[in-house]
């Protein structure tokens, strides 16, 4: 039997390169995310067109920035602290504040020209329609 000194080192590494590995499977890539917090999404498509609608409670249309970058699609945005006032007890504070950057790829089969955005409910929805060339459509057989 062969003796294996113990190095606690070792082990509290391995258990770090594991957590990291857990929260980049959950949250995404880097490269997808970049800021203090990310918005969850959905992302769908509904008939001719491509949703992504995005939980941003709290925010202001002026505190969020959609655009379209090297056929990506880019939501920026901040969620700003709300004003101290001295008369305020905290007791828990669990939301999160900071900015936050999401960027989504956006097939080729889009057209990227004509996004919509609607932000209701702390919700916001970017509709992004399907190019005319990318739409399903019947081919007519003709007799010949």
């Amino acid at each position: 039997m062969t003796l294996v000194r113990w190095d606690p080192f070792r082990d509290l590494a391995t258990i770090q390169d594991r957590l990291h590995r857990v929260l980049a499977e959950d949250r995404g890539s880097v490269e997808d995310r970049y800021g203090d917090w990310a918005p969850p999404v959905d992302i769908f498509e509904r008939g001719d067109e491509l949703v992504i609608r995005a939980e941003l409670p709290g925010l202001r249309t002026e505190d969020i920035d959609i655009r379209v970058e090297n056929g990506k699609l880019v939501l920026r945005g901040e969620r700003k602290h709300e004003k101290e006032t001295e008369d305020r007890k905290v007791h828990r504070l669990e939301r999160v504040y900071g900015t936050f950057t999401r960027r989504f790829a956006l097939p080729t089969s889009v057209d990227s020209s004509k996004i919509g955005a609607v932000y209701k409910n702390g919700v916001l929805e970017v509709v992004v329609p399907k190019a005319d060339e990318a739409k399903e459509r019947k081919v007519e057989i003709k007799v010949a």
